[in-house]
């Protein structure tokens, strides 16, 4: 039995031990081999974990394993995280593309600036499309493209680009640019060199003459609608963003360029259209301000002159770092016009003012002198007198005797009208006794045979009614105050108390009595004619504070209404002090002043000097009318000469000793 199972007891043990052998052999590797799986794997998850934080930091070789499971599991991983990389860096840039567009577009509308504007749409272009350089052309109303500006240094051609051809009038398809304005459809060009569809010779010869080389190049329109290109923009040269070296354009970015390009035209488009429309305004201001000064050729010039002064007084009172004018500044574009539309119209207000008042050179004078109808009654009454003594000599009176009445009432009745002549030319004072000589003269008579109320307006004939016509011939007084000599005061909505006017309003319209003209102490303007010059400050502030100016004009009303005002509030129409007086305000009323006191164009008096004009405005300083501080800005800085050799005659300019006027 032992033999028969001695084979088999040795196979058994043998079997035994190789499998124990091959196992001791076999359970190493296998452990070694799993840990490497394992390990594998766990990098395989812990790369797993970071991708889904979005982080694609570091690289993880594919494991090298027997086991094709694992290995083509490493290759779908290492595979599928530079998928997503790729993907999220390309989602970041155009998320980075899609914010950059968003912030461009506020920037657009906010900005005011045109040449800002303009440099931070290409600008922005330029950073999107991560190029080395960018030119924007503009469409012109001719029908060209002109070089608007380029982000190198190298200067702008003059030279334009005709979107038709000049001869023919076909469209010019030959340059790139203008393909693009023709078509508004975007064009790449990888090569220039290589390129056949467009005439690249002029880029070509640039190179040559600037030693900069373009490559690639990407041509976009400016297109605010549909079929419509105001502008183009040129990018050259795209730039690697790891190796900075030229590469073609990638047709991915040109939805991102295309839609900067229109955000920039519709901005572009607003900022003009906003840019005419106060083009338009300033020109109709202008045209406001020259038909007031074209209205009466003795102030003409004036509501010209007094802008350019005050501009200038304000330029210099802006850059005062000390004392009370420390504060004052124009800090915008946007202050300084609403400054200047505020002076424009500053008298716009006279536009309601008669010209006969505004231009009224004698005391008798309305729409002509009456001084003429006045010398035709002394004409009647010396015609008169000649009548008389040739009636008395040849009734038998003596001759040498009735000569000599003739001459002496000759004598008076010249000697009357002179003097009435004389006080119709007015002057700086109207004594009591001239007064009573005018009283006297007027007490003498004329014999009037015609009907003094045929052919007159329906509007005249009115101011008779409840005065009885005279029987003919009738004796009327050689100068009267008669009762249709009064224009009577009607509503007038600018005399409204909520406008908060405190002015002393006279009891009539006008009154054009003679007696109570000849008579005005000073100068030729009566109460009711003074009232209705200085009416148009009212007028002024009543219309403009009609007018629903713009926020950024809002002052418009203030700077044109406010410049017969005084610091001490005696000036008019709303007696305002100085706490109530603005900086601006205050340097319009020197302004005013000044170009008053030394115009040469004025009816009633005579052009004054330099220092003449300096003097008296020295005594407004004197009187608390003008702000001393800007006067003697106005001295020091030397405003006042430079406007006199701009505006005054050479014989008005002399010395001025300012250094007795100043504070």
């Amino acid at each position: 039995m032992r033999e028969f199972t001695a084979p088999i007891v040795a196979a058994r043990n043998q079997v035994i031990l190789a499998t124990f052998g091959f196992l001791l052999l076999v359970i190493p590797l296998a452990v070694i081999g799993t840990r490497r799986v394992g390990r594998s794997l766990q990098a395989l998850a812990a790369d797993s974990e970071r991708i889904r934080n979005l982080d694609f930091s570091g690289r993880v070789a594919p494991p090298k394993s027997i086991l094709y499971e694992v290995a083509a599991l490493g290759h779908a991983h290492v595979l599928m995280k530079d998928t997503l990389a790729s993907r999220t860096r390309a989602l970041t840039l155009a998320e980075h593309k899609l914010a950059s567009l968003v912030e461009n577009g506020i920037l657009l509308s906010r900005e005011r600036d045109r040449d800002k504007l303009l440099k931070h749409i290409l600008f922005s272009g330029q950073e999107l499309c991560h190029c080395d350089a960018g030119t924007m052309y503009l469409k012109t109303d001719h029908g060209t493209l002109r070089f608007a500006l380029r982000t190198n240094e190298i200067g702008l051609p003059r030279l334009e680009i005709p979107i038709l051809d000049p001869d023919s009038g076909l469209p010019n398809e030959s340059f790139a640019s203008a393909y693009v304005a023709l078509h508004g459809e975007t064009v790449f060009i990888d090569d220039v060199y290589a390129e056949t569809r467009f005439d690249m010779s002029g880029t070509q010869r640039f190179a040559e003459e600037s030693g900069y080389r373009t490559v690639s190049m990407l041509t976009v329109p400016m297109s605010p609608r549909k079929g419509e290109v105001t502008g183009v923009l040129q990018f050259v040269n795209a730039l690697d963003p790891e190796t900075r070296q030229i590469v073609p354009f990638s047709k991915e970015i040109a939805g991102f360029v295309e839609a900067l390009a229109s955000q920039s035209a519709v901005a572009l488009e607003n900022f003009n259209l906003i840019d005419a429309q106060q083009a338009l305004m300033d020109s109709m201001i202008r045209l406001l301000a020259g038909a007031i000064d074209t209205k009466s050729p003795y102030t003409g010039g004036h509501c010209e002159r007094v802008p350019e002064l005050a501009i200038m007084l304000a330029e210099e009172a802006a850059k005062v770092d000390s004392g009370p004018l420390a504060d004052f500044r124009f800090d915008t574009e946007a202050q300084w016009r609403e400054f200047r539309i505020g002076i424009w119209l500053h008298d716009c207000g006279k536009v309601t003012t008669p010209e006969y008042v505004v231009d009224k050179a004698t005391k008798l004078e309305t729409l002509y002198n009456r001084i003429h109808e006045v010398r035709t009654r002394f004409e009647v009454l010396l015609r008169d007198a000649q009548i008389e003594c040739l009636q008395a000599i040849a009734q038998g009176a003596d001759r040498g005797e009735s000569t000599r009445r003739l001459e002496a009432r000759r004598a008076q009745l010249t000697d009357d009208f002179a003097f009435v002549a004389e006080c119709n030319i007015g002057g700086e004072f109207m004594a009591p006794e001239r007064i009573a000589r005018i009283q006297r003269i007027a007490g003498g008579t004329w014999l009037r045979h015609f009907d003094d109320r045929l052919g007159l307006s329906h509007e005249e004939l009115r101011r008779y009614e409840g005065a009885p016509a005279a029987a003919l011939p009738a004796r009327e007084p050689l100068l009267g105050d008669r009762p249709h000599h009064i224009l009577p005061r009607g509503v007038d909505r600018a005399l409204d108390p909520k406008y908060g006017f405190q002015v002393k309003v006279p009891q009539h319209l006008y009154n054009y009595g003679e007696i109570y003209n000849l008579c005005i102490g000073r100068g030729t303007l009566t109460e009711e004619e003074r009232f209705k010059i200085n009416e148009h400050i009212i007028q002024t502030i009543v219309m403009l504070e009609s007018m629903p100016f713009p926020k950024d004009l809002r002052r418009v009303p203030e700077y044109a209404g406010t410049h017969h005002e005084t610091l001490i509030g005696t000036g008019y129409p709303r007696r305002l002090t100085k706490a109530q007086l603005s900086v601006p305000a205050r340097i319009t009323a020197i302004a005013d002043i000044f170009e008053a006191l030394t115009a040469s164009d004025r009816p009633y008096k005579k052009a004054k000097t330099l220092s003449e004009s300096v003097k008296i405005l020295s005594l407004f300083k004197k009187d608390n009318h003008i702000d001393p501080d800007l006067f003697d800005l106005f001295l020091r800085s030397g405003v006042y000469r430079r406007y006199a050799e701009r505006f005054l005659k050479p014989e008005q300019i002399d010395a001025v000793e300012i250094e007795k006027y100043l504070s």
